[in-house]
């Protein structure tokens, strides 16, 4: 997908107060028994055709809104993702405005996921 110089900068400059995992980290938090919540970020239209396994929807529209009756303890640890990892990283600065503690944004998202093989979810 071809972004505007605009979004990428603004992303890009999120990107510098967030911290960000891949996905194969991702795959092996998912593995493992490491407690975390995994947020889709994406559209409802995205989340229905394919989602990574345990994750959650809570669209970049309405995050803000929705997270603290959601998650209410704010060091929990969250890992975002979107289609390509661009949505989740503004979605992952907005949360640590909030307090979030121990916010992610999964770098590569959706497509980086398929790409690399992993389970998906679309039931």
């Amino acid at each position: 997908m071809k972004h505007s110089p605009g979004f990428l900068k603004l992303v890009d400059d999120a990107k510098t107060r967030i911290k960000e995992v891949d996905i194969h980290q991702v795959k092996r938090w998912l593995d493992s028994d490491k407690r975390f919540c995994l947020i889709d970020v994406r559209e409802e239209s995205e989340w229905a055709a394919g989602r990574l396994p345990c994750s959650i929807h809570i669209g970049k529209g309405i995050i803000e809104r929705d997270i603290e009756l959601t998650i209410p303890d704010k060091n929990t640890t969250l890992v975002l993702y979107c289609g390509g990892g661009y949505r989740s990283a503004l979605a992952a600065e907005s949360l640590q405005k909030m307090g979030y503690a121990d916010v992610a944004s999964m770098a590569g998202g959706w497509r980086g996921w398929k790409d690399a093989g992993y389970e998906v979810a679309d039931d």
